[in-house]
């Protein structure tokens, strides 16, 4: 499926809203209903998005998007997460990854940093710093759950346990207003927690939609990561949680190169 600049945006603002009508969306683009209605009906065939009364809506609380829809979801955030986090970790250290496009994008924009040891469970972060040779690359067996090119299970779990990194990245499906970590499956909750639990330096990366977004498997809390990188300042309601959580903030106050 091709998807248009202005579908990638519809899916960022559903991603972030929860929910748009078709008038509001057409209001947004400066363009006719009937333009957003077929943008909309196409990504509801692609099973992007979810039709409700006058509008759409993001897909249920308890099924996540595939994992090529989330690359499109909010890549400029990404962007710059990665490229912050890439300037905290210097050449030669030993870093965790999660599975999840933000982690993906932080590993991409490390591509230069020379004599990495990586631990990761997310084959695409694998495959992103793969093209410098000069990096040692540990990832499980077991099988690669399709389409998003990762793992999860004991193994893995076991296979962070059995390290002890610099730095550890993971990303989340939400976070709760009460500060409590939520994911789509426990196994990959439980490899998050394996890799904070295994490493010196635990960084949560987040993009700022992530806040109050469900999903139904709670494990960990905001305030446990020792790093939590956001994609711009918080909103006075999550910057009063992270305060009560305790977390060390940080975001891109600039333009990155």
């Amino acid at each position: 499926m091709n998807i248009s600049d202005r579908q990638t945006k519809i899916l960022a603002l559903v991603e972030a809203h929860g929910s748009m009508t078709i008038e509001a969306l057409a209001e947004e683009f400066s363009v006719s209903p009937q333009t957003i209605r077929r943008d909309v009906n196409m990504l509801c065939r692609a099973d992007q998005l979810r039709r409700s009364h006058g509008g759409v809506e993001r897909m249920s609380a308890g099924v996540n998007l595939s994992y090529d829809s989330r690359r499109l979801s909010h890549p400029e955030a990404k962007r710059r997460i990665g490229q912050l986090v890439a300037q905290m970790i210097p050449s030669r250290a030993s870093v965790m990854f999660s599975i999840g496009t933000t982690p993906e994008m932080v590993a991409a924009a490390m591509v230069d940093h020379d004599d990495l040891t990586v631990v990761t469970n997310n084959l695409n972060v694998a495959m992103a710093l793969s093209p410098n040779s000069s990096n040692r690359i540990f990832i499980p067996g077991g099988m690669i759950r399709l389409p998003d090119r990762d793992l999860i299970g004991q193994e893995v779990e076991a296979m962070f346990n059995g390290y002890r990194a610099d730095f550890g990245i993971y990303g989340v499906a939400g976070v709760e207003p009460d500060g409590a970590l939520v994911d789509f499956d426990q196994q990959e909750a439980a490899a998050r927690e394996a890799i904070r639990m295994s490493c010196r330096t635990s960084i949560l990366v987040a993009d700022r939609s992530k806040f109050s977004r469900p999903a139904p498997a709670k494990r960990g809390r905001l305030g446990d990561a020792d790093i939590l990188v956001l994609d711009g300042p918080p909103t006075p309601e999550m910057a009063a949680l992270i305060e009560a959580e305790g977390v060390d903030l940080r975001y891109p106050e600039g333009d990155l190169v």
